[in-house]
């Protein structure tokens, strides 16, 4: 039987090989790893371990198997139990054209038909009638490969639960609240008959449950896997960038050149040669760095999807003793995502000239300067940051934004590079543009009235100029604003985002009660999604997650929050009673998500599900219009329509 199959990132991986799984062989860590792939860790580390007579996990370090009684090391990875819960996860070839365990092991290769969930063992047909006239197998359920491949969920309904890991034959059966772990009947015997309070396992597991929260340990993990991806892309876009920087190194050598003599031009050269070397060191360096990351990734996207499968399909042992075992691996695998941060650094080159240029003539090549290299580090350490959700938001701030003889209407509000602010003003046709002391540098005036603003880059910023029909890009370099373009919408553009290097997105009045967001892409609309109904020109905003996956919008007369995918499929809703027209959206660094509630004069806190976290009331203004995040201080600003001129500062503690 052949069938072709397509490796996708959510199907389980080795580890090691970073491939499918072959023959998965659980630690008793809950790693784990191709048999092949395990056996060549412990013949790599023979000598060492032969000593030991045992052997330590790949990824966590922890002691594994007690191999006294066993003789060669060549059998050892044989000896740890097939994880049966991955072999479910495995896609069709793995399973469906897996042999029989049973004729394997007398030297035969036939294809499996059945699989004993009691046994877990693969067996031909001949096998599988031999297993149910047996009187000790006779009652085992039996399962067909392709039941097994359309329902992996049929392994977690048969299974019966976990045996302790010190001793494989006994069922684990009480709960030690003293010590705070299961244990089987030998356990306690051993280690436990001291302890006042032993309860019943099963009794205690729907409590553990709880206080477990395996879908938060799944979020961790998912978290733990972004900062290793941001890990993975800062090496390499550093990899690109460094044979940009050579580059313009030497054009500036070219430059200087000029005004002193042809000592530069063995100069460029030796930067040329040392710069190639330089960056093919750098790559070598990072692509083995990076296969480390990706390894860790595997092993963390492996303990996810192994606590995703038994929390949804496991009986409550198994989802309790799954869930215990990954979040005892947390601590760990922080550690390990902290050392790969703190062993990021930024490679770049530039050239050092002496100060003496009148003598270079008389210099040779070497005199004049060198190539050199230097390292930095710009990412912050994963797990030194309190979650978002987790923090009490606590006003620190109001200040003044009172412009001579107006009154202000600041719908729009965003934060640029070096701490400064822009306003955009509707009533008064004006961007605003304030100083890390948050006060007024400069003004610009518009010929229409705007709405929303965005920056685009480090030098520019994005207006919606609803009324016609446009957004209007505009320079801010040295504090000063000027126009660069404008981008012709099809419809009245009002809320706006930014959606990546030089991608925005804009929400817009369609007419007839209908309103729809698009994606702006190289200064054209593509990538409509579905229309929905809201009064005709009402203000609404729009927000993007921090990948740029989801996008939130605000529908003020109908008292929601939509999300939506890229592709315009709606996701989720969020309207309840006490969130009154809501206006401004934003997003913070863990993608939790703050709506103004306009007439409710609340910022409601969402997690990235669109499921509630906290409704924040204190300091509140009434009237809350635009908010705009500053992530990197997990600060945000406020504007309101009740004190036209105030804006109000707010922190995560």
């Amino acid at each position: 039987m052949t069938t072709s199959i397509t490796h996708t990132e959510n199907e389980p991986t080795c580890p090691i090989c970073l491939g499918l799984f072959n023959v998965p062989r659980q630690l008793p860590c809950a790693h784990t790893f191709c048999q092949s792939c395990l056996q060549s860790y412990i013949t790599s580390k023979a000598i060492e371990h032969e000593k030991n007579r045992c052997i330590e996990c790949p990824v966590c370090r922890k002691r594994a198997g007690d191999f006294k009684q066993t003789k060669s090391t060549s059998e050892w990875a044989s000896l740890f139990p097939v994880d049966t819960v991955i072999q479910s996860m495995l896609p069709t070839k793995s399973k469906v054209d897996r042999v029989c365990d049973a004729c394997t092991a007398e030297g035969s290769s036939i294809v499996a038909t059945g699989f004993c969930v009691v046994c877990e063992e693969a067996m031909c047909e001949d096998c599988v009638k031999f297993h149910r006239k047996q009187k000790m197998s006779k009652a085992h359920s039996i399962l067909t490969m392709e039941e097994l491949l359309n329902n992996p969920q049929n392994v977690m309904k048969f299974a019966e639960g976990f045996t302790c890991f010190d001793h494989k034959d006994e069922d684990l059966k009480f709960y030690c609240n003293n010590h705070k772990i299961a244990c089987c009947g030998m356990c306690f015997l051993e280690n436990h008959k001291t302890c006042s309070d032993m309860r019943k396992l099963k009794e205690e597991l729907p409590a553990l449950l709880r206080e477990m929260k395996p879908s938060e340990i799944i979020d961790e993990l998912k978290k733990l896997e972004t900062h290793l991806k941001t890990c993975i892309d800062v090496k390499e876009s550093n990899m690109k960038d460094l044979e940009s920087q050579i580059t313009g190194l030497t054009d500036q050598i070219r430059e200087t050149r000029k005004k002193i003599n042809t000592a530069f031009d063995e100069l460029e050269m030796k930067v040329k040669t040392e710069g190639k070397r330089i960056h093919k060191e750098v790559a070598i360096r990072i692509q083995e760095e990076n296969h480390h990351c990706l390894s860790l990734i595997h092993a963390i996207r492996n303990s996810q999807l192994l606590c995703e499968t038994v929390h949804k399909y496991g009986i409550d042992i198994q989802k309790y003793l799954t869930a215990e075992k990954i979040k005892s691996q947390l601590p760990l695998y922080y550690s390990q995502v902290k050392e790969k941060y703190e062993r990021t650094e930024i490679v770049t080159v530039q050239v050092k000239f002496i100060p003496l240029l009148e003598s270079i003539i008389s210099l040779s090549s070497s005199d004049i300067g060198k190539l050199v290299t230097m390292t930095s580090s710009t990412l912050s350490i994963p797990g030194e940051q309190k979650p978002t959700k987790e923090c009490q938001v606590v006003k620190v701030k109001t200040f003044d934004v009172n412009i001579s003889g107006t009154i202000p209407d600041y719908t729009g509000i965003t934060i640029l590079p070096r701490d400064r602010v822009m306003l955009v003003d509707n009533n008064n046709s004006l961007c605003i543009l304030l100083n890390k002391s948050h006060q007024v540098v400069t003004t610009h005036k518009l010929t229409a009235q705007p709405c929303d603003i965005c920056v685009i880059g480090d030098e520019e910023v994005a207006l919606s100029v609803y009324c016609e029909n446009k957004i209007q890009i505009l320079s801010v370099k040295d504090d000063v604003i000027s126009p660069v373009r404008t981008i012709t919408t099809k419809n009245e553009c009002w809320g706006i985002a930014t959606a990546g290097k030089g991608e925005m997105v804009v929400v817009g009045d369609c007419g007839n009660n209908k309103y729809c967001w698009s994606l702006i892409r190289d200064g054209r609309e593509v990538n409509y999604s579905e229309q929905y109904n809201s009064r005709s020109r009402n203000y609404n905003y729009i927000a993007l997650n921090n990948s740029k996956t989801l996008v939130y919008v605000t529908v003020s007369n109908k008292n929601a929050l939509l999300c939506f995918n890229m592709k315009g499929k709606k996701q989720y809703t969020y309207s309840p009673d006490n969130l009154k027209w809501p206006f401004g959206v934003a997003v913070d660094r863990d993608d939790n998500i703050y709506v103004a509630g306009y007439h409710s004069h609340n910022i409601h806190q969402l997690s990235p599900e669109v499921c509630i976290l906290q409704i924040i009331t204190t300091g509140v203004p009434q009237k809350p219009f635009a908010i705009s995040f500053d992530n990197s201080r997990d600060t945000f600003i406020i504007t309101n329509n009740s004190d036209h001129h105030k804006l109000h500062i707010y922190k995560l503690k």
